[in-house]
């Protein structure tokens, strides 16, 4: 039987694929940081519905000092990817701009092993020059 975290990811790769496609759908004469923003406004009423779902309205207080502080580092190092992203697919092709995104694999990976104190296995380190050249591949230009 597949491990329930396969099938998650599975589905992430899957919600990935669709949100270029459709963000670039919708920045048509829409500055980016504003798409950004309305999607980000999007995404926290889903998941305030999904939470509230599944769990209950959501309890803050029972997070702790040092949740909130990574919680809150990652959510600026979120917008900051959403903003570039954005930026990005509004010139830029959704291939190139997705191959390029995906080598943000090779940051989590590198920094899994420095702080997290994850093993760098070969078929990781295999996976991430694959992927390495797979970005190379699909945006470097032909001459």
């Amino acid at each position: 039987m597949m491990p329930r975290w396969v099938l998650y990811a599975g589905l992430s790769a899957l919600f990935a694929g669709l949100t270029p496609v459709l963000a670039k759908l919708g920045l048509g004469g829409v500055n980016a940081d504003l798409a950004t923003l309305v999607r980000t406004v999007f995404v926290v009423a889903f998941l305030f519905v999904w939470h509230a779902i599944l769990h209950g309205v959501p309890r803050l207080t029972t997070l702790g000092a040092r949740a909130w502080l990574f919680l809150a580092l990652s959510a600026a190092a979120t917008a900051g990817s959403w903003v570039y992203y954005y930026r990005a697919l509004q010139s830029g092709p959704v291939a190139g701009v997705s191959a390029i995104d995906r080598a943000s694999l090779l940051v989590a990976v590198c920094l899994a092993a420095l702080l997290l104190g994850e093993r760098l296995t070969v078929r990781a380190v295999a996976g991430a020059l694959l992927i390495t050249a797979g970005v190379l591949v699909m945006t470097l230009r032909g001459r």
